[in-house]
């Protein structure tokens, strides 16, 4: 019997899947022909108002937005015992004090008896909300009013605007947002005083969405991926969210990086290439690297930990590189079980560098807990990881020791 094989060539990321826009804005094809959209993604500064996101002891949530619809999101109950009103049944809530409960018609089996009756054309308007109707959108606005009028009501600098496409081949998951890199941003902004100042280098930038958020407090950001179209729209980015750079820094510079190349490419002609001073400046200064969900791939995952060992052999500085993965499960035929094949040659990965041989540098694995508080809205799941490899120089004996329990280095960058 011949083996039978599923190929899809079609990718959907869950961020625009479930995303949490009630509108995605079409604004332009880009040079494949593929549809371009635009995306706001609203940044919740205000610590006290928001609690932690729940990612300690497994509960996860979203972070509404300025979009969300009123009624929804984190209603309480009346009695002040904490739990949200969604979800509550009539039955449950009957026995409380001041609480009055409209009895629910049921059928024979128990369930709800909803009764609709036809709108004729006559009726006047319903007195309740009516719900808002999904069609597709092209943005016709001018560049400066593209943020929507909900939007302009509250300041710039709490919104970033992403151009992404949707539904792409696998070759093209970069020009999409992934939940790994609005994880790393959360990461970024809890943690932003390790970023300020700092000269900054992204592998796998895709849309640029983690450079940008790292670009507020950074020095400079070098947002690094190959392909003409890709590096293009990751430029258009940096320009819509010029407004978030950190003041008197570089700002976010966009430059091819192939990781299948042992050397930058210097060629004036090609776009994105690197100029000497970039290349000086990349070496002396860098003490960050940041990579989200560039993990999907096994030689890629080579190509990447490869480039990472090329860099830090480089780099002037002891340096942190700082890695956002998603453990995806999938049912494969040859398993006939639920694996994360990816995943775990990641994670095979960061155990062979960490013993890694190097008689010059000493590399340190340690995960990062996944505790701190959401900043942006998306599904924050149990499966998105953080992980910390310290790269210092080689001052006394090396101690292997594994991925989960990995020695301690000091004067960590």
């Amino acid at each position: 019997m011949e083996e039978v094989t599923f190929k899809s060539d079609t990718v959907l990321s869950d961020v625009h899947l479930y995303t949490p826009n009630q509108r995605h804005l079409m604004v332009r094809l880009n040079g494949m022909g593929q549809p371009v959209f635009l995306s706001h993604f609203k940044l919740v500064w205000n610590q006290d108002s928001q609690t932690d996101s729940g990612a300690e002891g497994g509960h996860h949530r979203d972070v509404p937005t300025e979009e969300t619809p009123a009624g929804t999101g984190s209603t309480r109950s009346s009695s002040g015992s904490g739990r949200s009103s969604e979800g509550f049944s009539p039955q449950a809530g009957a026995d409380i004090p001041g609480q009055e409960w409209v009895g629910a018609p049921l059928d024979e089996d128990g369930d709800l008896d909803v009764v609709r009756k036809p709108q004729a054309a006559s009726d006047p308007e319903p007195a309740g909300r009516v719900r808002d109707k999904v069609h597709p959108m092209i943005l016709t606005q001018e560049e400066e009013d593209i943020l929507g009028d909900k939007a302009q009501e509250s300041s710039t600098c709490d919104v970033i605007s992403i151009e992404h496409t949707m539904a792409t081949p696998l070759e093209d998951v970069g020009k999409q947002v992934w939940r790994g890199a609005l994880f790393l941003a959360d990461y970024i902004l809890f943690q932003w005083d390790l970023f300020q100042g700092c000269t900054i280098l992204e592998l796998g930038a895709g849309t640029g969405l983690a450079s940008i958020i790292a670009a507020t407090v950074a020095r400079t950001v070098y947002c690094t991926d190959v392909g003409a179209d890709l590096l293009a729209m990751c430029q258009r980015n940096v320009a819509l969210n010029s407004h978030l750079t950190a003041p008197g820094g570089g700002g976010v510079k966009v430059r091819e990086l192939d990781w299948l190349k042992d050397d930058l490419c210097t060629d004036p002609e090609v776009p994105f290439s690197w100029s000497q001073e970039d290349i000086s400046d990349l070496y002396s200064h860098t003490t960050v690297l940041l990579a989200a969900e560039v993990f999907y791939d096994d030689d890629l995952t080579d190509a990447l930990f490869k480039t990472l060992c090329r860099l830090a052999h480089k780099l002037k500085n002891a340096c942190t590189a700082i890695l956002s993965v998603e453990k995806r499960l999938n049912f494969t035929l040859s398993h006939l079980d639920v694996t994360c094949e990816a995943y775990d040659h990641f994670r095979s990965s960061l155990h062979q560098l960490e013993r890694r041989e190097d008689s010059r540098l000493r590399f340190a694995v340690e995960p990062v807990e996944a505790s701190f508080p959401q900043r942006l809205a998306y599904e924050r799941i149990r499966q998105l990881e953080l992980w910390k490899i310290f790269v210092e120089p080689v001052t006394s004996p090396i101690v292997i020791g594994s991925v989960g329990s990995s020695t301690v280095p000091v004067n960590r960058c």
